[in-house]
């Protein structure tokens, strides 16, 4: 079959070409490749834009019925993401729509970003560096606000996948004892490699923890994982890291186990509802860390989701985000 001359189109979710949706970066290779559709411009006309065959998420307005019965030639849905919970999988596979994703591409700079977060927390960085900036310190920090330590701690990690794994690879530079809980159990030389002990019981497995990485897949069983009786669990000085989905962790427990004193601190890269409402407790807590979902966002990274978009299903079709534009354009 002929290609067509001229470029195909792909709508994003996002609203214009400066909004946060998608990166600039990713805007000047796609536009090579592709005439892009903002997603505001097609709700203006969608009859103009019949021709779209290819969309590309990273954030936006869900991909629902709705949007695809507008939609009558798209032949992919690309999110920019590991993670596809955001998309009906079986509404779009049932319009036989592929479907691609990037997985194992985050594995090092999610890993990077939970050690960031838990060594952060630890010495409780933001407290000390926003106390400083205010003049709080005319010396040096009074000699008894001590912090916890994470090297030679014990680290346990809900959730042992890919990311993971990479960052029990990290965690062992700091003399980290390492504790996981994961559906299944990783083989013995993956636990030896880590040095690893499984509890098949997150509550067994918490009570031993200074440190606890949330790092599972959202699903109807990991939905609150972390909760009140979890919390209780936990070591009192212990510090709860996420850096999975925000509905992982029962966020109106974890305020009240923080305001109890049940566990020493949060920090969290995700968080619900994103953005979190200005006034929102967590926001006004000493001992949490926040940071806007930004585990993936190194320049790295970027280009590697660029160039490694697969489809979630068996078996695994490696294949470029230029692809899509095989599959559209020809």
């Amino acid at each position: 079959m002929a290609c067509m001359k001229t470029k195909p189109r792909i709508l994003t979710g996002s609203l214009d070409r400066s909004y946060p949706p998608l990166p600039v970066d990713y805007v000047n290779i796609i536009e090579k490749h592709f005439e892009i559709v903002y997603h505001k411009d097609f709700e203006k006309d969608p009859d103009h834009f019949q021709d779209i065959s290819a969309v590309l998420w990273r954030y936006g307005p869900s991909i629902d019925e709705d949007l695809l019965n507008k939609l009558p030639n798209v032949k992919i849905v690309a999110t920019v993401s590991v993670g596809y919970n955001h998309l009906d999988i079986p509404m779009i596979r049932n319009r036989g729509i592929k479907l691609s994703h990037t997985p194992n591409v985050l594995n090092d700079a999610v890993a990077e970003m939970g050690l960031t977060l838990m060594l952060a927390s630890a010495r409780n960085l933001v407290r000390f560096t926003e106390e400083y900036k205010d003049g709080a310190y005319p010396e040096r920090a009074p000699v008894n606000d001590v912090t916890p330590q994470f090297s030679g701690s014990t680290l346990g990690i809900v959730g042992m996948g890919r990311i993971g794994y990479t960052l029990a690879l990290q965690a062992k530079a700091f003399q980290v004892k390492i504790l996981y809980h994961n559906r299944t159990r990783k083989s013995t030389a993956e636990e030896k490699a880590i040095d690893a002990t499984y509890f098949s019981s997150l509550n067994e497995m918490l009570p031993h923890c200074d440190f606890v990485m949330v790092l599972v897949n959202l699903t109807p069983e990991t939905t609150h994982i972390m909760g009140a009786q979890q919390f209780k669990l936990m070591k009192k000085t212990a510090i709860l890291a996420n850096c999975s989905r925000g509905q992982t962790v029962d966020q109106e427990a974890l305020v009240k186990a923080l305001k109890a004193g049940d566990i020493g601190g949060a920090a969290l890269d995700v968080v619900t509802p994103e953005p979190l409402p200005k006034e929102h407790e967590l926001f006004k807590m000493p001992n949490v860390i926040l940071t806007p979902h930004i585990s993936s966002q190194t320049r790295k990274t970027r280009c590697v989701i660029l160039k490694r978009l697969r489809l979630p299903t068996a078996p695994p079709i490696d294949r470029s985000v230029f692809s899509i534009f095989i599959i559209t354009n020809c």
